[in-house]
């Protein structure tokens, strides 16, 4: 799917309550999930030892970090969407995050974001979007959260 752009505020608040788009696929191994592993220290050994978890883990195999899947949201939304006359833009927060099916090394996901309310602030624009995290191949999602972001336009 393309890029989506918005030419300015007024362009992006008649898409609320639409789907953005898709991002492209995503794939995640055990080198990604290691390098994640030793930035935030979560080293549990579902997620690093591949030896370990094929004997001890219910699922046979490591498992791709939960925050990590949820890291990704920011990196892949930059994919679907954009706003041209944007100054800047932050995280404000995540409401409603929820982990619903683990992902895998080897797995490709990838973000479905919808716009779901824009608010006028102080502080520039507030939007919060439904974000779901898809995993190739499965019905049931990895992730679903609704993300909240302040953004600044000329």
């Amino acid at each position: 799917m393309a890029l989506r752009e918005f030419e300015n505020l007024a362009a992006l608040t008649a898409a609320v309550g639409q789907e953005l788009g898709a991002s492209p696929w995503f794939g995640l191994d055990q080198g990604r999930i290691d390098g994640f592993a030793g930035v935030t220290k979560d080293d549990h050994w579902l997620h690093t030892d591949p030896e370990r978890a094929a004997r001890e883990s219910p699922h046979g195999r490591t498992l791709v970090h939960g925050m990590l899947t949820l890291s990704l949201m920011a990196h892949l939304s930059r994919s679907i969407w954009k706003l041209r006359s944007m100054t800047s833009g932050v995280n404000y927060g995540y409401d409603k995050v929820r982990f619903l099916s683990p992902v895998f090394p080897g797995d490709r996901v990838r973000l479905r974001r919808t716009l779901l309310a824009m608010d006028r602030t102080d502080e520039g624009c507030k939007l919060r979007f439904q974000d779901t995290m898809e995993i190739d191949g499965r019905d049931k999602p990895a992730c679903v959260a609704e993300n909240i972001s302040l953004y600044r336009a000329a």
